[in-house]
Formats: structure tokens, C-alpha cells, sequence
């Protein structure tokens, strides 16, 4: 049996950027971080004398004989493309929901395809991890994804990451000296909307080289911006940065965002927040707020129905927590 841990992606600055139908031919630059709640993906050879092949747990619980007849795509096609002929169970559990812009779809990917390396006795680094689940999502699966999600599950930490024209990538650690005071001032508040990332981000990537450039072009200066405020020590400022960027991402399609949002979003400015975004393509999910400390405690009094989800930023990508071949 194996067992892997993958954290989820928070995203600061950069969205869109990370589409490869834009960095081939602009370049890309992302802000982003993991976090400290996980995908946990259990492995182990499924013993022949079942009357399946393959048990999959996830939100339904499949036993079937025949590969083709798995419903959930990734598994099936996971499990094609890495040629593993045994019998296989796959248990699926995360701390966050599912379809809520916190990475979660490249989360499993990676952690599941880890556990498929780690089950062929196959060493992968981390960054060519990220660069086996960029391809499978982008090119196998045939989603549209960005880049940037299965590099922060795999590799892990606060980092710059940028996108350039001949698909390499690069990837800078940022300032831990503020990244603590920052991420005591930010909170993750779930909207219970759930939505299709693909659809959302469909309504506007193919436009992010004509009418919709500007933004993109502008949302790649605040990236630069955040990270000069990260440097310097200038949170406010930050946090003022993540306002503007959600303003030019609504520009992006009258899906990123709706009333209920907006309410929730302009709730949150007028107790004490000084910006913030929706992560991910938008639509629903989890929103981001940047609310100075002293302002937190009446602000959580005051809307006892908002569902906090406290977090702490993680330096690791995923990794193998359990494997019994070792033991």
C-alpha cells in the first residue's frame, strides 16, 4: 500500500498568465503558495481472487473488471498512460472541497500519479512530476488548465513561477521573512458555490489574445508589484494588490464573479478587509481576503455564518506518507 500527501494551491497574483495558449507566446508569472491542507490518495495492488480489478473511492464507489468501464477519467487514463497491469484500489480523501479553486483537480492528479511512480518503483523530481501532470491534464485529458496548479501540489512553498515562451519554467523561493506576518493577515472564507472550473476559464481563455490582452498583460505587472510589496515588507499594500487584481479578473468574463459574491466580497471591505480575490477561475469556491489581525476577531463576531477556514501556508509538495513495500 501507498500512500500520498498534496497540498492545495493558493494563488495571489497572476491567473491566466499560466495558460500555455498565452505564455508560448508572452510569457507567464504567478504568485502562489501551497497550503497546509492535503489530497490523500491510497494505493495497493488489488489481490486477483476479487470479483473486480479495480475499486476506485471517490465521491461514488466503482468495482469494476474492465479498465474502460472506470467512470472517473483521470484514474482510467492515469492508469493507461502509466501501463499498470495489476489490479488496483484508489482512495480518494481531501480536507477541502472538490470544484473550489483551490487547486484540488491538479492536486489529485499529482498526488495520484506519485503514487503510481512510487507503485513502478519510479523516482520522479518534483518539478518533472508537475511537468508529467501539465501534460496528462493539458494534452491527454484535454482540459483547459492552466500550469501553475500542479506545479505548487508539487514542489510546495511561496514561489514566483514563471512561464516562458519555449515552455521552460522557473522557480524562485519568496521573502520568508514576511511570508508569517502575511499569511496571519488573510483568510479563506468558502462560499458553498461549487462550479465547473473548465467552463468558467473556457469563457474567456480563448479571448486572452485579442480583446482580453490588457487585462492578462496587467495582472502580470501586479504579480511583479506583489512581489516588490512581499520584499519590501509593505502587506497593506498587498493586500490593496489583491483588490485590483480581482477587479481586472471579473473584466476577464461576467462568469468570474455574481451577486452573491460581490455581496459577500464587498461585505468583507466594509468590515476592515482591504482586498482580496476568488481563487482559481472564479465562478464560486473559496475566497481569498486580506484583513489586518486586530480586525479579526469582531469581524468573525459579527458574521458568525461565514465559514472560516483557517490555513497556514506548507513548504512541502507532495510527498509519500506511507509505503508498505518499505517496510
Amino acid at each position: 500500500m501507498i500512500i500520498t500527501r498534496t497540498p492545495y494551491r493558493i494563488s495571489f497574483f497572476g491567473g491566466g498568465s499560466d495558460y500555455p495558449d498565452w505564455y508560448r507566446k508572452h510569457g507567464g508569472r504567478v504568485i502562489s503558495t501551497s497550503i497546509n491542507k492535503y489530497i490523500y490518495i491510497t494505493c495497493r495492488s488489488l489481490p486477483k481472487f476479487f470479483d473486480h480489478k479495480y475499486r476506485i473511492v471517490w465521491s461514488k464507489i466503482e468495482n469494476v473488471k474492465n479498465l474502460n468501464n472506470i467512470e472517473h477519467k483521470a484514474v482510467k487514463n492515469l492508469i493507461k498512460l502509466m501501463n499498470i497491469k495489476d489490479g488496483l484500489e484508489i482512495h480518494y480523501d481531501g480536507d477541502l472541497p472538490a470544484r473550489s479553486g483551490i487547486g484540488s483537480s491538479s492536486s489529485f492528479v499529482v498526488g495520484l500519479m506519485k503514487a503510481l511512480n512510487e507503485f513502478k518503483d519510479k523516482k520522479v523530481s518534483p518539478i518533472n512530476l508537475a511537468r508529467q501532470a501539465i501534460n496528462f491534464e493539458q494534452n491527454v485529458l484535454n482540459e483547459t488548465v492552466g500550469s501553475q496548479d500542479q506545479i505548487a501540489c508539487s514542489v510546495g512553498g511561496f514561489n514566483k513561477i514563471i512561464f516562458q515562451k519555449n515552455d521552460q519554467i522557473k522557480i524562485n523561493r519568496l521573502n520568508k521573512q514576511n511570508i508569517k506576518k502575511l499569511n496571519d493577515n488573510l483568510i479563506l472564507i468558502y462560499t458553498s458555490i461549487k462550479r465547473d472550473a473548465q467552463k468558467v476559464a473556457s469563457s474567456y481563455i480563448n479571448k486572452l489574445n485579442n480583446s482580453k490582452k490588457k487585462y492578462i498583460e496587467e495582472i502580470i505587472n501586479h504579480s511583479i508589484k506583489g512581489e516588490k510589496f512581499l520584499n519590501s515588507g509593505n502587506l497593506n499594500d498587498f493586500g490593496r494588490l489583491l483588490n485590483s487584481t480581482w477587479q481586472l479578473k471579473k473584466k476577464l468574463s461576467n462568469t468570474v464573479s455574481n451577486k452573491l459574491i460581490d455581496e459577500l466580497y464587498d461585505y468583507c471591505l466594509e468590515n476592515g478587509a482591504l482586498g482580496g480575490k476568488l481563487l482559481g477561475a472564479g465562478g464560486g469556491g473559496f475566497l481569498l481576503i486580506y484583513m489586518e489581525k486586530k480586525y479579526r476577531d469582531s469581524f468573525f463576531l459579527k458574521s458568525k455564518n461565514i465559514i472560516n477556514v483557517p490555513f497556514k501556508f506548507a513548504e512541502n509538495g507532495s510527498e509519500i506518507i506511507f509505503n508498505s513495500k518499505k517496510i
